[in-house]
């Protein structure tokens, strides 16, 4: 029977289940994520299209025009096709061409005041065998031969493969966007024994491309998604669906920008900061939501998702991951990429990255090189945390050591008497975040076991350690009762070496 997966044509033999078309396409899917099924009964239309897919020789570009019913988008509407394959003309910091083709549009010597990421019409030496389809790379003001009307069009995915094209690129196709209408039956399920049926079409992830002016921003939703690759949707309307593992991050504000279908966007301030959606619907910029990428394949799933489901998802860049290993394998990994390892620090071959500059993908990317500080194996402690027992506590500790978007968190020794080791973090979270009693120590401090002294305290946030059993105080010298005990230290003998002052790097050890 034929199927799509993922928009893929696709022949399997009847009575196939959603996994074995996954198997035999060898489509993107997490077991346990959400895989949408539509059923070939589904009304599908072309309503009236917003928006057009522009396939290059380096990648696919993403545009939305202005007013659909404008003349200029009218246009484009009738002659999109007579545009494939027209190829790279010129380029400036400003601005890209691709070209000629003939258009019966009267140019105008205008200057045209073109805002970043519009797209227009413009004629060389004002003469209409000579039109070009023109990107605008920056705001900026030029004479193009432009006819009235100026932009008709504006890019919404797809700007990193626009600021990449040069001489000898191409456009090699133009697909218009078709928009689905929900009638009829679909289907969304993490049961894949479910059996598909002769012409059903298949979704099993979201793709995002994540855009480069939130470099932060996207760092902040790779954490989101690192440990399973999904976003779980906890929140759903018709406008959005919602991601709220972050809540209470901050995130830089980076990117002013509409949040059109298929907008991945991050809230900045205020309540609900942290907190990720993905939009269903057009909606205007916001001061307090930056947008961080746009999804470019599998806006089905967005549209059938409810509250409870798990998207599984690509990104376009994928995320640079070095913390936590060795300078032999972070440089097989920027190689493959294009990427200068510069090496800093201790590089022996025990050596375990702990710091990077520039610290996001996108600036890696952009930059060219990396420099990764290493420290020997034997700074690097490896603990278990208590997620269980005490997740409140577990929040500011990962928050204060940073372990809640990197492998690899710090502590600062500032007190070492008898066997006892006191530390604090760089970040003061116990200014923001509460430490209330939670899995407090009983009668004994056990060895090895990592206390946090909390807001029953005067010093809360203090992080404790003791080497041997102690009857008397908790973990960080306080009483019992002011002592959370959130985990404990799985290589005890590489505190022997530590002196007042000195930075103990750990890593969570992963059952």
């Amino acid at each position: 029977m034929h199927i799509t997966v993922n928009s893929e044509n696709c022949i399997i033999r009847a009575g196939s289940t959603v996994l074995d078309a996954i198997e035999s396409s060898n489509a993107p899917y997490s077991p346990g994520s959400s895989v949408g099924i539509v059923k070939h009964t589904e009304n599908v239309k072309a309503s009236e299209v917003k928006e057009y897919l522009l396939t290059t020789t380096k990648g696919d570009i993403r545009i939305e025009l202005i007013d659909p019913k404008s003349p200029l988008a009218k246009q484009w509407h009738t002659n999109y096709r007579n545009y494939e394959g027209i190829s790279f003309r010129w380029g400036t910091k400003s601005a890209l061409a691709f070209g000629p083709f003939s258009e019966d549009l009267v140019p105008t010597r205008k200057e045209i005041h073109a805002n970043r990421d519009e797209v227009f019409f413009g004629a060389g030496g004002f003469d209409p065998s000579n039109y070009h389809l023109i990107f605008s790379l920056t705001p900026h003001t030029a004479t193009y031969g432009t006819p009235e009307g100026g932009a008709f069009a504006r890019v919404v995915a797809g700007k990193q493969v626009l600021s990449g094209l040069s001489e000898g690129d191409s456009i090699v196709s133009i697909e218009p966007v078709i928009e689905w209408e929900k009638e009829g039956d679909h289907l969304l399920t993490n049961d894949v024994s479910v059996k598909l049926e002769d012409g059903d079409q298949l979704y099993t992830y979201i793709h995002v491309e994540m855009d480069a002016e939130a470099p932060e921003g996207v760092d902040h939703f790779f954490s989101l998604i690192e440990e399973d690759g999904t976003f779980n949707i906890d929140y759903a309307s018709s406008s959005f669906i919602a991601d709220s593992r972050l809540l209470g991050e901050a995130c830089a504000y980076e990117n002013f920008e509409a949040r059109k279908t298929g907008s991945v966007w991050v809230r900045t301030v205020g309540y609900g900061t942290g907190k990720f959606f993905i939009s269903r619907d057009d909606r205007t910029a916001s001061i307090m939501h930056s947008v961080i990428g746009h999804v470019t394949d599998g806006i089905e799933l967005v549209n059938m998702a409810q509250k409870g489901h798990n998207l599984f998802v690509r990104t376009s860049p994928e995320p640079l991951k070095l913390l936590g290993i060795g300078f032999e394998k972070a440089k097989q990994i920027l190689e493959s990429r294009g990427i200068e390892l510069i090496p800093d620090g201790y590089q022996g071959d025990d050596a375990i990255i702990v710091s990077i500059e520039p610290q996001t993908t996108i600036e890696i990317l952009a930059n060219g090189s990396v420099k990764a500080t290493g420290v020997p194996k034997d700074a690097v402690v490896e603990v278990e945390l208590y997620d269980n027992l005490a997740p409140k506590t577990l929040d500011f500790f990962r928050h204060a050591t940073s372990m809640n978007f990197k492998p690899v968190g710090s502590l600062n020794l500032i007190m070492k008497y008898g066997n006892t080791f006191l530390f604090k973090a760089d970040k003061e979270a116990e200014k923001y975040k509460e430490i209330l009693p939670e899995n407090t120590s009983k009668n004994k401090a056990n060895a090895m076991e990592i206390g946090v002294t909390n807001q029953a305290a005067k010093r809360a946030g203090v992080i404790g350690v003791k080497t041997v059993d102690d009857n008397l105080f908790g973990s960080t010298g306080e009483k019992f009762s002011s002592t959370n005990i959130i985990g404990k230290v799985l290589e005890p003998e590489k505190l022997e070496n530590l002196e007042e002052g000195d930075t103990m790097y750990i890593m969570e050890r992963r059952k």
